[in-house]
């Protein structure tokens, strides 16, 4: 019914920069809230940051001041900039979304299936 496809992750310097971004598509009536989340190995899935459909933003208190979300309603995308990259910021980097379909009122949370970022010399 409805996917979410990320791209932009890859390999970078500690210091350096990556801009990730992620497409929703399908059946979608409305776009809620949308986020990032990160897993590391070994780790649990913590969340990076999220943007209201008014885009009212939250983050996570480590990547504050260094990653910003941005959504485009019309594009039905999130990006999210990482500046100042760190190698604890290694992980791979999930999207989420809550929408409301055609099918039914009541949204609900699809996941993309990931992008690996690596912060290493």
């Amino acid at each position: 019914q409805v996917q979410l496809v990320e791209s932009g992750g890859g390999l970078v310097q500690p210091g350096g920069s990556l801009r990730l971004s992620c497409a929703a598509s399908g059946r979608i009536f409305s776009l809620n809230a949308m986020g990032w989340y990160r897993q590391a190995p070994g780790k649990q899935r913590e969340l990076v940051g999220s943007i209201s459909s008014g885009g009212s933003t939250n983050y996570a208190d480590s990547v504050k001041g260094r990653f910003t979300i941005s959504r485009d309603n019309a594009k039905n995308t999130v990006s999210l900039q990482m500046n100042s990259l760190k190698p604890e910021d290694t992980a791979v980097y999930l999207c989420n979304a809550y929408v409301i379909t055609y099918d039914g009122p009541r949204p609900r949370v699809y996941w993309g299936q990931g992008t690996q970022v690596t912060v290493s010399d």
